[in-house]
């Protein structure tokens, strides 16, 4: 399947998510957006002010990962901090399922996690996408995260952090994909997309958002594709 290079750009998180990330790097990656014309500039916390003041009336959108990379704060600390971010001019979330609850069976108190930071989100006028963390997961779990997630009122479900257990499948996107199509809800490929065909397999399958840190590689490569 080939896809035009316009078309992905218009799907990709332009993603910096490292630690050591600093702020001439942040200040480059929106550059790249706007350049680009990518979806969004998904970065930490720490980094939402400075992109946000970057992006401004580029239509690129600034995004921030919250309970980032585990998952595994409180609901209180993930509703302040999804408030926290969106004041700071973040229109897009991407939080972490607490996977030790969910693998537990505590499946209302995720379920109840989840709606929590998506009403902090709605209120702001941000969407929500909540990472599964696929590589940790059953395809049995995977689909019942995704009606946890379609019941909690999110917006997105998202393949992974990218920080070590697994990224996105092709077998994972479309299992996603069938289970919160019906429901209205985004599939977001992240962890591992690195190129233009991996991008475009992703697409095919059901992902509505790529999530990378290579989406220049990706862009160029499209483009080579055009011409």
């Amino acid at each position: 399947m080939k896809i035009s290079a316009e078309v992905v750009a218009g799907m990709i998180d332009h993603t910096l998510l490292k630690p050591d990330a600093i702020p001439a790097q942040v200040e480059q990656l929106c550059k790249e957006a706007r350049e680009n014309n990518f979806c969004a500039v998904c970065v930490n916390p720490v980094n939402i002010d400075q992109v946000h003041d970057l992006l401004k009336g580029s239509g690129v959108k600034t995004c921030s990962v919250i309970g980032f990379p585990l998952g595994a704060t409180t609901t209180e600390q993930k509703v302040f901090e999804a408030r926290s971010v969106i004041a700071a001019g973040a229109e897009e979330v991407d939080m972490v399922l607490n996977n030790g609850a969910f693998k537990s069976g505590d499946v209302e108190a995720v379920r109840a996690d989840v709606a929590a930071v998506a009403e902090a989100c709605h209120a702001g006028g941000a969407l929500l996408k909540v990472i599964l963390e696929t590589g940790l997961l059953s395809d049995e779990e995977k689909l019942r995260a995704c009606k946890l997630c379609i019941d909690a009122g999110a917006d997105f479900v998202k393949t992974s952090t990218g920080f070590g257990f697994g990224g996105a499948t092709v077998e994972d996107i479309a299992l996603m994909s069938g289970a919160v199509k019906e429901a209205g809800l985004g599939v977001k490929a992240s962890g591992g997309v690195r190129d233009y065909e991996a991008a475009c397999a992703m697409i095919e399958a059901g992902a509505t958002r790529i999530g990378t840190s290579s989406g220049l590689a990706i862009v160029a490569e499209a483009r080579r594709e055009d011409a």
